[in-house]
């Protein structure tokens, strides 16, 4: 395996990462060879539905896995978040690099920050539902509305004075060089993150010998996504119901946090548990069915 294809969306963070990915296989193997194939995706194309839907969709991931299945590529890298919870088996995940910065954050406008009254009457720009009833239960005069694009074109849309403030995650802007525009970091306990985010996934071929791109893997990356994915799935996480998830090992202990949205009364719940480190899977179904058989009950 000295010569390699990788499959990126076209976008300024999905090239960013894709190289952070290529500087770690090269560091496993100097003599590695690899050349980056771009691909506008339908999720990119789209600019009528929220990013949530279309990523429920699958349609950021939609071309680069026709061009494994067409041997096009041998391999593509994705923002995890953005992979449906159901992967198809003849295109696994082989491999999660150590996870980025999990927390949602903000860039305001140049000038708008306002330290002691931040988001009052603001307009708050953010393509997530999880991120905007978990906002507006912190700041409830802040005026959210959806913003769609890429960080470059959303970043862009701000400044314009479309927005005084966007939402954003953080790994993205310290990926691409712009940590400097972050005015604001949610910890985890305020503003859950979606299943994975801030987490790289390797997807390659099921006949693919993969040991290079295993030798990336972090396992306690790939333990606790695995976990938050599951409860996601089980929770039938979609565009229309926000449903979060966020793991952490501490003291040798996998501490997993999830939320629970009820559309009926508009209202969420947060709650975190000792999770299994043995079966992350099952624990996140698990936990699922306790938030669901306690809050929709």
């Amino acid at each position: 395996m000295n010569k390699l294809v990788v499959g990126s969306r076209e976008s300024k963070l999905a090239i960013a990462q894709t190289k952070l990915v290529i500087a770690q296989l090269q560091k496993e193997d100097p003599t590695l060879e690899v050349e980056i194939k771009t691909f506008k995706t339908s999720g990119d194309r789209l600019q009528t539905q929220s990013v949530d839907m279309v990523t429920n969709k699958g349609l950021f991931v939609k071309e680069l896995e026709e061009a494994l299945c067409e041997e096009k590529i041998d391999f593509a890298v994705h923002s995890l978040k953005d992979i449906p919870m159901e992967v198809p088996e003849k295109l696994p995940i082989v491999a999660m690099p150590k996870r980025g910065d999990p927390r949602d954050v903000v860039v305001f406008k140049k000038g708008c920050f306002d330290g002691l009254n931040h988001f009052r009457n603001m307009r708050v720009g953010t393509s997530s539902i999880r991120r905007r009833v978990q906002l507006q239960a912190l700041y409830k005069e802040a005026r959210v509305e959806e913003v769609r694009g890429n960080i470059i074109t959303r970043l862009r849309k701000l400044e314009d004075g479309e927005f005084d403030a966007i939402l954003l995650a953080a790994a993205g802007l310290q990926r691409v060089g712009l940590e400097n525009r972050i005015g604001m970091y949610f910890e985890t306990d305020e503003i859950l993150p979606a299943a994975g985010q801030g987490v790289l996934a390797i997807q390659a071929r099921k006949e693919t010998d993969a040991s290079l791109l295993q030798a990336i893997n972090d396992q306690e990356t790939a333990m606790i996504a695995t976990a938050e994915r599951a409860y996601v799935k089980e929770l039938g996480g979609s565009c229309t119901s926000p449903v979060a998830a966020y793991g952490q090992i501490k003291n040798n202990k996998l501490y997993l946090s999830g939320l629970f949205y009820r559309e009926d009364t508009n209202h969420f719940y947060k709650e975190t548990i000792i999770a299994d480190k043995e079966d992350p899977e099952a624990s996140g179904v698990s936990f699922a069915k306790y938030m669901r058989k306690r809050y929709r009950s």
